[in-house]
């Protein structure tokens, strides 16, 4: 090979490798670019539905968060807390509120925002809105917290959302973390107002997690408060669990990769909405609206709803939904989109159709159906019907185990276990401030498919 020849195939080879290269490459980069996105799937219940007259059917919409992105800046946090400092959180309760409070602050970053607010018989705050920069100002603070008096608990949120709302035009996360173990007893008290509270904050982008500690505080009105504003809920029976639920709220808080999450079901004239199972939403028409403050990276949200399919015709195949999900991107603050589209076909055969089952959505759907059992199972008990409380839990433990046995998912056939040993307890002791309290958090997250801590 004379030397110019020699160097024409160097400079061959050298293209084609720097082609390879290049390709490689811009594969990877489109994967972080498309791995940054909010990705929206529509599944129904089964994929092939019995030929034949109209029937209802479970439509699940789930979407799928990213990873935060490792090289990027996370958004900055907008942190309050509000802190019960009545007479009954004396000793170790108050104690470890305000190592979880210090924990809480050591995590922040230079460029998040903390405050404090406590409250007994008055509301006060203690640390202004302000950066998180004073870290030995602030934990000297903290530490002087003192408790005695009443629970003024409506106060001390609305307080909370006073030192969020200096900073609320800006692009944070907005999170008020409020913690009591006690009855609200001074202002408004009831879990309706509480639950109004809620809605008016979510719309200002706000969400409330609360933390009821011990077996004294109302866990109606707290999960009512995280429902309407979106946010988590917690049971925890010792303080000592306090650090523990602060830093796992803190980790949701500073993973957060979608802001104002909205979904739009859109249904084809056939097809008729029945109900919104578990989650909160409107339907308008074919229209069924359902909105999230917040996804976390690499979190699963899902809503279920039941539809009506019209007659069919073995063979035939037709839409069933399209939804649309809008959202905001944190880290680069721009408006998002993303699409899912479902469609069924129809058989005359039985064993197709039972075939094509799902077991994700039937199970996330009788998970669900439990979570509403729980809830009636509060209200009767409540009404003193506890045979009848016993019963409805029972029968959900009995669905429970016979659809997890016939698809043989162990997810469904231990909470169907655990139900029962739920039920049998509150049969021989009657309903407990702590089975109440363990019911009506497990039935909230997983409506809210909140992480169990």
């Amino acid at each position: 090979m004379t030397h110019s020849r020699w160097y024409q195939h160097r400079i061959i080879i050298s293209f084609f490798t720097a082609l390879i290269i290049f390709t490689l490459m811009m594969g990877v980069a489109g994967a972080k670019i498309e791995s940054t996105k909010v990705i929206c799937r529509v599944e129904t219940d089964r994929a092939v539905l019995l030929a034949g007259d109209s029937q209802n059917i479970v439509l699940k919409v789930t979407l799928d968060a990213p990873s935060a992105p490792v090289h990027v800046k996370r958004p900055p946090v907008n942190l309050a807390l509000v802190l019960d400092q009545s007479g009954s959180m004396n000793g170790t309760k108050i104690e470890q509120a305000k190592a979880a409070a210090i924990e809480a602050l050591t995590r922040l970053g230079f460029q998040d925002i903390f405050s404090v607010v406590v409250y007994d018989t008055n509301i006060h705050t203690i640390v202004p809105a302000q950066n998180a920069r004073n870290i030995q100002g602030i934990i000297h603070t903290i530490q002087q917290i003192r408790a005695g008096g009443s629970t003024a608990l409506f106060g001390g949120v609305s307080q909370g959302a006073s030192e969020i709302r200096k900073n609320l035009e800006n692009d944070y996360i907005h999170r008020i973390i409020l913690l009591s173990d006690g009855l609200a007893n001074v202002g408004p008290r009831m879990p309706e107002d509480l639950g109004r509270l809620g809605a008016a904050l979510i719309k200002e982008n706000i969400s409330v997690t609360t933390i009821g500690v011990g077996t004294d505080y109302n866990e109606d009105l707290m999960a009512r408060l995280a429902q309407k504003s979106d946010g988590n809920t917690y049971f925890v029976e010792s303080g000592f669990d306090l650090p523990r639920i602060f830093s796992a709220e803190l980790g949701d808080v500073l993973n957060v990769v979608a802001k104002k999450v909205k979904v739009i079901i859109t249904l084809p004239d056939n097809v008729k909405p029945v109900n919104i199972i578990g989650r909160e939403g409107r339907i308008r028409g074919k229209q069924i609206e359902l909105y999230m403050n917040q996804l976390y990276g690499d979190q699963e949200k899902y809503a279920l709803v039941e539809v009506n399919i019209p007659k069919s015709t073995s063979g035939s195949r037709i839409k069933i939904a399209q939804v649309d999900v809008t959202y905001e991107n944190p880290f680069t603050r721009k408006q998002e989109q993303s699409t899912g589209i479902s469609y069924a076909g129809f058989s005359s055969d039985p064993e197709k159709v039972a075939g094509s089952t799902n077991i994700d959505v039937v199970r996330e759907y009788q998970l669900n159906l439990n979570a509403l059992s729980q809830e009636k199972a509060i209200e009767l008990s409540d009404k003193g019907k506890k045979k009848e409380a016993v019963k409805e839990l029972k029968q959900s433990a009995a669905r429970l185990k016979g659809i997890g046995t016939m698809y043989r998912d162990e997810k469904l056939i231990k909470e169907a276990d655990d139900l029962e040993i739920q039920a049998e307890m509150i049969e021989a002791q009657g309903m407990s401030k702590k089975s109440r309290k363990v019911l009506r958090t497990k039935s909230y997250q997983m409506k809210n498919q909140q992480l169990s801590q």
